[in-house]
């Protein structure tokens, strides 16, 4: 009698991290993990720019400070490359700065790597689904960020109205599945109307374009 094909994994996740054991402790983690398809790990950012493209995950998990490249601007030449792949930094900064580099890089979340493997495997699921996950602090950093006076005064880009429903939902924080629900759209749809405003704003992740939005 044949057995039940597994059923597949849903979530493909690629590693860039320079510290062995860190390396290893993500590779247990989200290889053991039935959410989730491990897909291979990299020690540096050059290796992750020429192998990452051809695996084409749907989450990657990125260390800040690589040897060589940093994981800042590893994540702004694969966000241009890979615009549906979402990255998440994992760092054991506190820092403003590189906070900041890493979202306008094109990054949507950001977390300490002291965080707990259970956190960790949510913020997975979170930033695959179109969240933006990061610490209460961090999170409070950013929205202090948006506060400050615009440097510019230069007009948003034309969009359609649904084009702008679409872009103030994700400015509200909104999963894709609540925009979906909340606008009476499919996926695909929303798909559609998000690489829209991404193209017209000239950005290549959400986090771009909310810092558009929140700064017009």
């Amino acid at each position: 009698m044949l057995s039940a094909p597994a059923k597949k994994k849903s979530i493909r996740v690629a590693v860039v991290e320079d510290n062995d054991g860190i390396r290893a402790n993500l590779e247990h983690l989200v290889g053991t993990s039935d959410a989730y398809c491990f897909l291979g790990s990299y020690r540096d950012a050059e290796t992750a720019l020429v192998e990452i493209p051809s695996c084409r995950p749907d989450v990657v998990l990125m260390d800040i400070n690589l040897p060589g490249l940093d994981g800042v601007e590893c994540v702004r030449q694969l966000k241009l490359k890979l615009p549906q792949v979402q990255f998440m930094m994992l760092t054991v900064y506190e820092d403003n700065n590189r906070l900041l580099k890493s979202l306008m890089a094109g990054a949507s979340g950001y977390l300490l790597k002291r965080t707990s493997p259970e956190q960790l495997l949510a913020a997975i699921q979170e930033v695959y689904s179109g969240g933006a996950p990061m610490t209460p602090e961090m999170a409070r950093r950013v929205v202090q960020h948006f506060h400050q006076p615009a440097r510019s005064s230069a007009q948003m880009p034309k969009l359609t109205p649904r084009e702008e429903e679409v872009l103030e939902q994700l400015a509200k924080g909104a999963l894709y599945k609540e925009i979906e629900a909340n606008l009476g759209i499919s996926t695909g749809t929303l798909r559609s109307y998000i690489a829209n405003v991404y193209e017209k704003l000239h950005v290549h992740s959400r986090t771009q374009a909310v810092v558009k939005y929140l700064n017009r």
